[in-house]
């Protein structure tokens, strides 16, 4: 029960992130004082801390090298350059200017994970709205669409999500093999979300627009330099995922290269205010994927993922399809209540610890990282 405790209590504190004084409490030092208060009961070891480190590494360092990518891109205006292009492409058409943005934000949640794409496209899309003088009602719905498809939408990749990472690096997942099965998948919640989405809102959404009243897409790029080199980082990012992963070469690595070169780009430029890009990248994920998932690990210490265990267990004996639907929908469960990041960790090590194996076992692993994505 204290490992319990202390895992709910953590939770609230990373949820609610309290202000002490002139301090705020972000999410990675709330994990840490959840860890540091696990190790001071016991519940975790110190020989726990490599075992969490090898866990969340690879996955941590993707994301904030993926992260200063895409700010560095936004700060060129390379996102925005996009956005325009679509816009005009849509030909004055609101309904089709929905369905492409859309698209957009699912196409950016593909490599640079779902936070990146709430993070970039949503200040975008509000600017176009805003030029285009749509009513409120109207700019609602995009933002929300922006919002809503940039989770549902992050699974075709292992760097989509920092789900999708920690649960491949513990499986052994290749990164081509991971894309063959969750392109597929990807494509379906995509197009269900789309239709959804526009059931929703379709009413809000104006039937013509006036493309007069954008900008030129040449005139949103702002360091071009950066612009033309994040094409050739981008290529490099692809290579690097689908060919030098099956060579044992970490994705984390091939994301800082890209990171690194193009912000020695942007700084020769001296456009892009690279110290501010550095700021605000997510360093606080580092100590929050550590301090939270040793946190998580106390839970396994103390038996409690056993019983995650067991109903995974009698999942298998349902059959592939049974496990495959009974596992992803528990995880979307766990996720939507505690969050995916503990939960998909707590889910990864309770099926690691089923007795299921060959097809069956691989489908809980993908259905574990579909729930907690959707989740």
């Amino acid at each position: 029960m204290t490992a319990a405790a202390i895992f709910l209590a953590t939770l609230i504190l990373v949820l609610w992130q309290p202000t002490i004084g002139r301090f705020q409490l972000g999410i990675g030092w709330s994990a840490a004082t959840g860890a540091l208060v696990a190790f001071a009961a016991g519940v975790i070891q110190p020989a726990d801390v490599p075992v969490v480190w090898a866990i969340v590494w690879n996955a941590t360092f993707t994301f904030i090298a993926l992260i200063i990518i895409s700010l560095l891109l936004d700060e060129a205006g390379f996102f925005n350059w996009a956005a325009l292009h679509l816009a005009r492409w849509a030909g004055g058409s609101g309904p089709r200017l929905f369905v492409v943005m859309v698209l957009l934000g699912a196409l950016v949640a593909a490599f640079f994970a779902n936070d990146g794409a709430a993070l970039i496209l949503t200040p975008i899309v509000i600017g176009i709205l805003l030029a285009l003088r749509m009513p409120p009602t109207a700019t609602l719905a995009f933002v929300m669409a922006a919002g809503f498809i940039a989770d549902t939408a992050s699974m075709p990749l292992v760097v989509s999500n920092l789900v999708n990472i920690v649960v491949a690096d513990y499986f052994q997942l290749g990164f081509a093999d991971y894309a063959a099965v969750m392109v597929p998948v990807t494509l379906v919640s995509v197009l269900a979300s789309l239709g959804v989405l526009w059931l929703y809102f379709r009413r809000s959404i104006p039937r013509t627009y006036a493309c007069d009243a954008l900008d030129s897409p040449s005139k949103a790029i702002i360091d071009r330099s950066v612009f033309r080199a994040g094409w050739w980082v981008l290529a490099w990012l692809l290579f690097g995922f689908f060919v030098l992963d099956g060579w044992g070469v970490p994705i984390s690595l091939v994301a800082a290269i890209g990171a690194f070169i193009l912000w020695l780009i942007a700084r020769r430029g001296a456009k892009i205010n690279t110290r501010t890009v550095l700021i605000h990248a997510p360093w606080q994920v580092v100590i929050f994927s550590l301090g939270m998932y040793l946190v998580v690990y106390g839970l396994k210490n103390a038996g409690l993922t056993d019983m995650l265990t067991h109903w995974f267990d009698q999942l298998a004996h349902l059959g592939l399809w049974g496990a495959t639907l009974g596992t992803g929908f528990t995880m979307a469960a766990l996720s939507a209540v505690l969050n995916n990041m503990p939960a998909v960790l707590m889910g990864t090590l309770a099926i690691d610890g089923t007795q299921a194996s060959g097809t069956t076992h691989l489908a809980m692993v993908y259905a574990n990282i579909i729930g907690c994505d959707l989740g």
